[in-house]
């Protein structure tokens, strides 16, 4: 009962760490206008400030950080990373002009970086394959509470406070949850280490990085995953980025009422989204990944057709119902992905390969997309004046096909790599 009780706990403190660890990056999607104003930028420098400058650092740091986590203590890892990411937070409110802005947030996709893997990695040593889809989902919750907090929070102190203050007040909570895991968490490793002798296993050597990306790269469906990922967050990042702009530009909206909407349709309906999609997979489809993928694949594509709709719509009020459907379709997608992908993998090599998948997706999708979708509006601009960010994002929406058709080929491989990864193990 107590493990039970633990493992619970567990899940919640990681969920709480990933929700602040991703709601900077939401509240400057908020203030993009204001920032804009303040600092006197084009799109396309906030395409850059929003884009690589963070996801660069994000990308990179997540290699070494990871391969710590695969032989490591992760819960020191997960500690002092986010008290890093949290002081930077903090300082994003001093920064004077674009540069320095720049500057911190770089910092902060170093602190940032060590959040996800290390944390994937821990769940999968604590659930097992059955399990790990609606596990995983439960964590990955914590990305629709940050939806809540970042978009409701963060409006509202920006319109009352300004966008200085709204960034120190979002950073002090991330110090506090550090603190918290750093007393209260556990590394299982330590328990094994610990364990008198004859009982515990020595551990295997750490693969190279050489070997770890032979490894992945013979399995068809990591690769297809992987291709997967970086389609998706190349459009998906490009648009949610820009999409608070888009409203505010658009319909007129302040960001106080902007982030209550927000936080209602995109967190309520990311929420709900994500634990369905894990605790369906793990009743209905439990230990069957080909059926779960083939089911995401179809989700991703409608996914991309309905946020479509969003950008054609008349009034506001469509389009927050529109995307409150779509975020519930896509969001059922990411429990039982990184489930399939923390079996699919031997367990030294599962911190490093979801770094692996995050430098790719981040550098192609966190990286560029916002940054082609900021330069994509001030090309349209002499044509589409100031809707030309509509016609932007409006055209980033197809890319979710792209992933649905990875996603579908992967299915078709996952049974047979899965197999050959247990027979390994």
């Amino acid at each position: 009962m107590k493990k039970i009780v633990y493992k619970n706990y567990l899940l919640g403190v990681l969920l709480l760490l990933f929700a602040f660890n991703s709601v900077d990056r939401l509240a400057l999607g908020l203030v993009l206008q204001d920032i804009k104003a303040d600092l006197h930028l084009t799109d396309t420098q906030l395409g850059l400030l929003t884009g690589i400058a963070f996801a660069l650092f994000y990308a990179i740091v997540g290699i070494p950080i990871a391969r710590w986590a695969d032989r490591g203590n992760r819960v020191t890892i997960i500690a002092v990373t986010a008290a890093v990411w949290s002081v930077m937070v903090v300082l994003c409110g001093a920064a004077g002009n674009f540069v320095q802005l720049l500057l911190i947030r770089a910092a902060v996709g170093v602190g940032e970086a060590g959040c996800v893997p290390p944390a994937h990695s821990l769940i999968a040593d604590y659930f097992d394959r059955g399990e790990r889809p609606k596990a995983i989902a439960v964590y990955m919750m914590g990305g629709s509470l940050s939806l809540l907090i970042g978009y409701f929070l963060a409006g509202w102190l920006n319109q009352f406070y300004g966008w200085r203050a709204m960034f120190v007040l979002l950073g002090l909570p991330g110090l506090v949850l550090a603190v918290l895991a750093w007393r209260s968490l556990r590394e299982p490793r330590l328990d094994k280490a610990d364990a008198p002798d004859g009982i515990a296993a020595s551990p295997a050597p750490q693969p190279s990085l050489r070997e770890v990306w032979l490894t992945l790269w013979a399995n068809a469906t990591f690769r297809h995953l992987l291709f997967c990922f970086s389609a998706v967050f190349f459009f998906g990042y490009g648009i949610l980025q820009w999409q608070p702009t888009f409203f505010i530009r658009s319909y007129g909206l302040k960001t106080g009422e902007l982030g209550t909407w927000f936080a209602a349709v995109n967190g309520v309906s990311g929420l709900i989204g994500t634990y369905a999609g894990g605790a369906l997979a793990s009743r209905y489809a439990v230990n069957n990944e080909r059926l779960q993928l083939r089911v995401i694949a179809l989700l991703f594509s409608s996914f991309g057709a309905i946020y479509a709709l969003v950008y054609l719509s008349p009034d506001r009020y469509m389009a927050f119902a529109l995307m409150g459907i779509a975020t519930l379709g896509a969001a059922a997608a990411n429990g039982p992905i990184f489930g399939a992908i923390q079996s699919l993998v031997p367990e030294r090599m599962r911190a490093i390969t979801i770094a692996i998948i995050y430098l790719f997706s981040n550098l192609i999708g966190m990286g560029l997309g916002p940054l082609a979708a900021g330069a994509l509006s001030d090309a349209l601009r002499p044509w589409a004046g100031d809707e030309s960010l509509r016609y932007a994002l409006l055209a980033l929406c197809p890319g979710y096909l792209w992933g649905g058709w990875h996603l579908w080929r992967a299915s078709r491989t996952v049974n047979r790599d899965m197999e050959a990864v247990q027979t390994a193990r």
